[in-house]
């Protein structure tokens, strides 16, 4: 992609100047492919054709804000109306452009046959089809952000379906339509697989006694928290994407946000920029997505692990960050999104060279984790 700061012959849509993906019925997402393909055709059919630019959305963070809630508490990240281009006579965007067409076309007979496809079944089709434009599924996931920003509509608008990783237990009912309630404190360790379909999850019933929505970065540690029943004692909810959050366990956190808005939202992650990083993606979004962003977004709070707890771990359980540590550390430390008490964890970690897992807690005994959150909790100890 090649930054531009003029007008373009291909500029869909963006003289309405929208920096977000709007959340549309398939008909509607239909139209605005079909108005995409008319206007190509119409400036096929002009007396000077011009087809060589696709005018999107910039997604660099060059072009990101961060929405901070003033009737709300919740911040996002946004995309404002700087555009890039992706050029049919440059060598190196060319293949960009028509990838933008594929894409459109599969998306168009996926809503008309009233389908919903992961992004991993999307990739197998294109590759079928298109193999001299599809190699891998990071080609096919970077040509679906160009297709929203283009369109200005989210991916699940184009009956894209996100793959979901993520887990919830603890005391929470769920109800899908037509279904009985599923009672998440008895779905035994394992939790309950939250669902890629956003318009399902859009639609589940959610009934909770819970007073604290806990995120938890790693299965592990999720699963440790739930066999130990620890929502027994702290009356919670647990929530886990496994590592780095999918957009469906995002979406579950968001709609949770907004059935239970006075529930506090804490996260449980590593003392490393990794963990902080994850944190990050469910409190504020991702620049990627950053037209969608406000649909995801949630007020979570770090409730650790955090510098003031490494008083808790034995010196031998620190260990020297990594190569790609640092690369997250440094990539932070220049965004716009990180507020002073974030800052100031991050800027110790670089500082001291070191990280901390959660794990270290083990060292005071394997029920201990439950004792250190309820902690926390009683201390007002989240930022």
């Amino acid at each position: 992609m090649e930054e531009s700061s003029g007008l373009s012959s291909m500029k869909f849509f963006s003289d309405q100047h929208l920096s977000y993906a709007d959340s549309l019925r398939p008909h509607e997402a239909r139209a605005r492919i079909e108005v995409s393909v008319l206007n190509l055709l119409r400036i096929l059919n002009s007396p000077d054709p011009a087809i060589s630019d696709l005018s999107l959305i910039n997604r660099k963070r060059s072009n990101s804000c961060i929405n901070q809630g003033i009737l709300t508490d919740v911040s996002y990240i946004f995309l404002s109306t700087s555009f890039t281009k992706s050029s049919l006579m440059n060598a190196k965007t060319a293949k960009a452009f028509v990838r933008v067409w594929k894409v459109m076309e599969i998306c168009f007979q996926i809503l008309l046959q009233e389908k919903r496809v992961t992004q991993r079944e999307l990739f197998y089709k294109l590759l079928c089809d298109s193999p001299d434009y599809f190699s891998s599924q990071i080609e096919v996931n970077r040509t679906v952000q160009d297709v929203v920003a283009l369109l200005r509509c989210s991916r699940y608008s184009l009956g894209i379906m996100a793959s979901s990783r993520g887990l919830v237990a603890g005391r929470l009912f769920l109800q899908e339509p037509g279904k009985e309630a599923v009672d998440c404190s008895a779905c035994g360790s394992s939790g309950f697989a939250i669902t890629g379909d956003l318009n399902l999850l859009d639609n589940t019933i959610m009934r909770s006694d819970a007073r604290y929505i806990i995120v938890v970065e790693k299965h592990a540690i999720f699963h440790r928290l739930v066999e130990d029943r620890v929502f027994n004692h702290i009356p919670c909810v647990f929530i886990t994407a496994k590592g780095y959050p999918d957009i469906a366990t995002r979406f579950f956190l968001h709609r949770m946000s907004t059935t239970f808005p006075d529930l506090p939202i804490l996260a449980l992650v590593d003392w490393n920029p990794a963990g902080l990083a994850i944190l990050c993606t469910f409190k504020f979004g991702s620049i990627g997505m950053g037209l969608e962003a406000y649909r995801y977004a949630c007020n979570v709070k770090w409730i650790g692990l955090r510098g003031d707890d490494l008083d808790l771990i034995p010196e031998e359980s620190l260990v020297p960050l990594k190569p790609k540590d640092s690369q997250i550390a440094k990539s932070l430390l220049s965004s716009k999104i990180l507020q002073d008490t974030y800052r100031d964890e991050l800027s110790l970690m670089v500082r001291t060279g070191k990280r901390a897992e959660i794990e270290a807690l083990y060292c005071h005994g394997y029920n201990y984790l439950g004792k250190y959150i309820a902690t926390k909790i009683v201390q007002g100890k989240y930022i």
